[in-house]
């Protein structure tokens, strides 16, 4: 069996997912594919990307902080996998009516404090449109919406009932110190961010 080694120690999101990705691109037989990260985002998104593909996984820790996703392979891998550019077509992401995108806590410039309230008033309307967003993108300051103790929570909740998908950028929670308090929707990479904005058919960002 083909044994990969992808060293992506002190790689950020979302450039480990990116060189997972391309290595199950370039899979003939079959393969173990071993992509060491020492961060949880990088993990969670490996994890993701090895369900992606339906390969079985498993994480070994390994000294100095740093750990082991070990994807295997019974032959080539056909699906989310980013190949070298100009290998072969991605796949088309399927398309998008809008999507709402959120970098801050605040909505427009001035005053914080209208600001909050006004971003609060603008995610319990978009909760009571007749057509919801697809996807929420939560990103940068826009993060502390999506953790306990935010006041959006309940029209986030209300939204993801409606069939809005939620997503936070998960280096945006490590950087903030919040990967831990995330309460509504889930984590997601600069990957999948790219991919859901360069596909919608409209991006709302208040």
């Amino acid at each position: 069996m083909e044994r990969i080694l992808v060293d992506a120690v002190g790689e950020a999101c979302p450039i480990p997912v990116v060189k997972a990705a391309r290595a199950l691109g370039t899979v003939t037989g079959p393969c173990e594919l071993e992509v060491r990260v020492d961060n949880d985002v990088a993990v969670q998104n490996l994890l993701r990307l090895a369900a992606g593909n339906r390969l079985p996984v498993q994480t070994v820790q390994l000294p100095g902080g740093v750990r082991a996703v070990i994807m295997t392979a019974e032959g080539p891998v056909e699906g989310p996998a980013v190949p070298e550019p100009a290998a072969c077509d991605l796949p088309q992401p399927t398309a998008r009516r809008y999507v709402v995108a959120v970098d801050t806590e605040t909505m427009g410039r001035g005053d914080e404090s209208l600001g909050r309230v006004l971003m609060k008033g603008f995610l319990f309307a978009l909760s009571q449109l007749p057509e919801v967003p697809d996807t929420i993108l939560f990103y940068n300051g826009g993060a502390h919406l999506t953790v306990e103790g935010s006041d959006a929570l309940g029209d986030l909740r209300h939204l993801e009932e409606r069939g809005t998908a939620v997503r936070t950028c998960g280096t945006c929670l490590d950087h903030y110190g919040l990967k831990d308090r995330l309460a509504v929707g889930s984590v997601t990479n600069m990957y999948e961010i790219a991919e859901i904005l360069t596909s919608a058919e409209k991006v709302i960002k208040p």
